[in-house]
């Protein structure tokens, strides 16, 4: 899965670009008022895991007005990426993954199979004991 960058759009964002780490996805849109409400969540666990192998990786849905996600993005200090997907091009990626649910969350391991998946707003609390659980499994470098 890949796509633009919101904020930056020259950038593109890519599961790829974060290989050996559990990287979690999660579908939203500034006008979905779950997802605004698990932003904090999100950006609390991507303070507290990114040093240990972790990232957040938002998928901006049905956004056609890319300045509304960017102002979401810069008001409320999210410093993970996210694809501005407005025609959900980067996630037909995912599938068949039912994309008319929003929020919804992927947790990928680090192999980037999918570990969790939520399809509804989610909690730093809820989501922790997963992302600990794989954080700690060996890289499958390691297990070779």
């Amino acid at each position: 899965m890949s796509g633009p960058e919101v904020v930056d759009p020259e950038a593109t964002v890519a599961v790829a670009d974060f290989p050996g780490e559990v990287v979690l996805i999660n579908l939203w849109g500034q006008w979905c008022a779950p997802c605004r409400t698990e932003t904090d969540d999100l950006q609390r666990l991507q303070d507290k895991y990114q040093a240990r192998g972790f990232t957040n990786l938002g998928v901006n849905l049905r956004d056609p007005n890319r300045q509304k996600p960017v102002d979401f993005i810069k008001d409320n200090g999210v410093t993970y990426p996210s694809i501005w997907d407005p025609s959900q091009a980067a996630v037909a990626a995912l599938h068949g993954f039912p994309t008319s649910v929003v929020p919804a969350t992927l947790i990928l391991d680090k192999q980037h199979r999918v570990a969790a998946v939520y399809l509804a707003e989610v909690t730093d609390t809820q989501l922790e004991p997963v992302i600990e659980r794989l954080l700690a499994e060996p890289a499958e470098s390691d297990a070779a």
